[in-house]
């Protein structure tokens, strides 16, 4: 039995290697080279290494939109994730905590919005009405209301693990409903709202339909959105255009190194009771 399991996880590395890290080296190998040596495409170790030049005109190219993209992802990304946490967190407190008719039908809806499909068209029509189209809070909105739903089902989930005596222990002594949710219940969601963070946090930094949608213009391009612009410029600097994709890939790739075991005990904290 334990050489079996031995041989799963001996496997399981191996694929997880190749997935994974391989396709990492060789985009890092390449961004390391010249532009001729990159040409090739090959898993080979450059013979003059220009990592640092290779940046530095990556981050300078088209007046610094690397830059003004970073900016504007970390941007969407910190307002989106606040706004889906404060408001995911208080409507599966809702959705757990009282129980009436409405509960059902608001639970539809969020389920509705984890299963149809976002339509393009009439949601660029309500943003060019409200004036938010073309607009970083906008997307802010779109980004909040596109992950909702799967925040709600994640805290629900792990309210119904907390016991329901301590918020009739606040309010007997005196705390008012805000006051219960806002320094009694949350609080004790640190695990599920580590997951939210991080877990929503690389899916909106690393998107790249909805920005192309919802926020045209090079004033508001994105990380994603950099390789798409660069890549008719890059087309003959394949050293350049992986050095993007090696920048624009690293930062979610460090979030989640350092995370990955809050996201695994926040998304099974609350499997016990539902």
């Amino acid at each position: 039995m334990k050489r079996r399991q031995y041989l799963i996880g001996a496997l399981s590395l191996a694929v997880a290697f190749v997935v994974f890290v391989i396709p990492f080296i060789f985009v890092f190998l390449n961004a390391a080279k010249t532009a001729a040596e990159s040409a090739t495409l090959d898993f080979s170790w450059p013979r003059e290494w220009r990592f640092w030049q290779n940046l530095v005109e990556v981050v300078q190219a088209r007046d610094y939109m690397l830059l003004l993209a970073y900016f504007n992802s970390t941007v969407i990304t910190v307002g989106a994730i606040a706004l889906m946490v404060v408001s995911g967190a208080m409507v599966g407190y809702l959705l757990q905590r009282r129980r009436t008719p409405w509960n059902r039908i608001i639970y539809g809806f969020v389920l509705a919005g984890l299963i149809i499909p976002p339509a393009v068209v009439p949601t660029i029509w309500l943003l060019q009405q409200i004036g938010l189209f073309k607009s970083i809070t906008g997307m802010i909105f779109i980004q909040c209301a596109y992950g909702l739903g799967f925040t709600v089902l994640l805290y629900r989930a792990f309210i119904a693990t907390i016991p329901r005596d301590l918020d009739e222990a606040a309010i007997i002594d005196g705390a008012k409903p805000w006051q219960v949710f806002f320094k009694v219940i949350l609080p004790l969601l640190k695990p599920v709202t580590v997951t939210v963070i991080v877990v929503q946090s690389i899916t909106i930094f690393n998107d790249f339909t909805h920005p192309l949608y919802y926020l045209p213009g090079a004033e508001n391009v994105t990380v994603q959105l950099t390789l798409y612009n660069f890549q008719s410029q890059f087309v003959s600097q394949m050293n350049l255009l992986f050095m993007n994709i090696l920048l624009v890939t690293v930062p979610p790739l460090i979030v989640f190194v350092f995370f990955n075991r809050q996201i695994v005990a926040g998304m099974t904290s609350g499997a016990v009771k539902g």
